[in-house]
């Protein structure tokens, strides 16, 4: 089994990293791959930075950069992994990735922002769980305390 793990730097997607890593220390046979997506350079980044190849050098760098607590958890647990930055509309880049490196399992993490959206799952993981042609496991953020949109919060 493979096991493609998107990587965009929040606290929720090293989660799915270990609950990953959970799943192989129970017994799982798995591969797995870290993955990031950079979103497309603007105009302004175009402008200032007219070659391509200055700007993917860049986006690179960034993309290695968010991936390198992931790739710690994994060399700590001694596990082999493989990287993945890429570049793109984040949820069809995820789908394009798990199907190049013939992925059998997205785990990746999502979470709303406050109260009013605590329930729902974030839109890059809503997309990549509807959209993706292999199983999806989506890990939920860890309930955020003191949250300011609830009631009785000082």
């Amino acid at each position: 089994m493979k096991i493609l793990l998107p990587v965009d730097g929040s606290e929720v997607s090293l989660k799915a990293v270990r609950v990953a890593l959970d799943m192989k220390r129970q017994g799982l046979a798995a591969e797995l791959v870290l993955a990031n997506v950079q979103e497309p350079a603007n105009l302004y980044e175009m402008m200032t930075a007219p070659d391509p190849e200055v700007l993917e050098r860049v986006s690179q760098a960034a993309g290695a950069d968010i991936l390198a607590p992931a790739a710690a958890l994994l060399n700590a647990a001694g596990v082999a992994y493989e990287t993945e930055v890429g570049g793109g509309d984040p949820a069809h880049t995820i789908i394009d990735i798990a199907q190049r490196y013939r992925c059998d399992l997205i785990v990746m993490g999502a979470s709303g922002t406050g109260a009013l959206r605590s329930a729902l799952l974030g839109s890059v993981s809503n997309e990549v769980l509807h959209a993706a042609l292999v199983p999806v496991m989506i890990v939920k953020a860890d309930e955020e305390r003191g949250d300011e949109d609830e009631p009785g919060d000082a």
